[in-house]
């Protein structure tokens, strides 16, 4: 007679999932607000959608993962940090628009279910909720056997903010002579990591615990620092006016994401050296004897978030963040042009 075949034999426990879960409800839980209509564990997370405060709500989604960082998480057996650096970057997306967050949504899946592991995740993710005041409204987790390689997991984010129509922040007002201030990142953020690992692992040949002098720690540490998030910084200014645009920088550096927010007939001169760039960066570069163009174009070089404002309003934007202890720097000027960036 042949065996009774379960779920279990086809890689899939569904009693390691619900452990999983009931951990996951309470971090989901420590998220909630009073606008949060419904638990973890229905079909569908509900958010109170009524914004009395507001002439015209306009909700502003995204979505990202955080690339093949998750290798060096991977590698180090660290799982919580990559968690936050998916709200945050979500967060920094939206924020680019003018909008703060309502609630998240995350999908984690793997191929053999680790509760400890995914749990670890999660508490990231909820941990990064909280700083940014967001909900974790809801989530999936997939456990499909044969097709993830062992101990190995994906993530991705899915963010709901919102602003009001008249407080969108979308660049038509840039004009020439704006200036660029730009918020320093904690390292590469999410972004460059193919070429990152590519560099310290098989060029150089170092492990992820391998200490650095340059970086003043591991190779693991120094490419696991987290995405920071710019929404408290920010949000102070975001319905004074005096912000006319925002670029997050992400994939594509300062070179691809700042004429995202340009208006026709502009572009942006940024000086060379008129920001610290962290030392990682300068170590990738001997280790490949990278090109600046494409260290340009794979890494933000150091720089998190762009604001672009009037001359005249400037010194109220950096006081404001230096009032929060927060460093920007004046890295260049906005001029007539084709919607580009030029190193100067």
């Amino acid at each position: 007679m042949t065996k009774s075949i379960t779920y279990s034999d086809a890689g899939v426990s569904i009693d390691a999932a619900n452990a999983a879960v009931e951990k996951i409800k309470r971090l989901a839980r420590s998220t909630f607000n009073a606008r949060t209509l419904s638990e973890i564990g229905t079909f569908g997370g509900m958010f109170d959608g009524a914004f009395p405060g507001m002439q015209s709500p306009v909700l502003v989604a995204s979505a990202d993962g955080v690339g093949t960082k998750l290798k060096v998480a991977f590698m180090t057996g660290v799982h919580d940090t990559v968690g936050r650096d998916l709200v945050n970057h979500c967060t920094n997306d939206i924020l680019v628009q003018g909008a703060r967050p309502l609630f998240f949504l995350d999908y984690v899946a793997t191929g053999v279910l680790s509760p400890e592991t995914i749990v670890s995740v999660v508490d990231g993710v909820s941990r990064g909720c909280r700083e940014n005041g967001c909900v974790l409204l809801g989530g999936e987790t997939a456990e499909m056997p044969g097709f993830y390689a062992e101990g190995e997991y994906d993530v991705a984010g899915f963010i709901v903010g919102v602003v009001d129509r008249g407080k969108v922040i979308d660049g038509g007002r840039v004009a020439e002579g704006d200036l660029l201030l730009a918020l320093p990142s904690a390292g590469l953020h999410t972004n460059g990591y193919s070429l990152a690992r590519k560099l310290f692992f098989e060029v150089a040949g170092y492990g992820a615990d391998t200490h650095l002098e340059a970086l003043g720690t591991t190779v693991g540490e120094a490419l696991l620092r987290p995405h920071l998030s710019y929404l408290r910084p920010l949000e102070g200014l975001l319905d004074t006016g005096v912000i006319k645009a925002l670029a997050h920088i992400t994939g594509g550096g300062l070179v691809e994401n700042v004429p995202r927010v340009l208006p026709e007939g502009t572009a942006v001169e940024i000086e060379r050296g008129s920001w610290p760039v962290p030392p990682v960066f300068g170590v990738m570069r001997e280790i490949g004897n990278v090109a600046e163009s494409e260290m340009h174009r794979t890494f933000n070089m150091g720089v998190g978030m762009v604001v672009i404002c009037s001359a005249a309003d400037a010194a109220a934007v950096e006081k404001h963040l230096g009032g929060l202890g927060e460093k920007s720097y004046t890295v260049g000027r906005v001029v007539a042009g084709a919607r580009d960036v030029r190193l100067v």
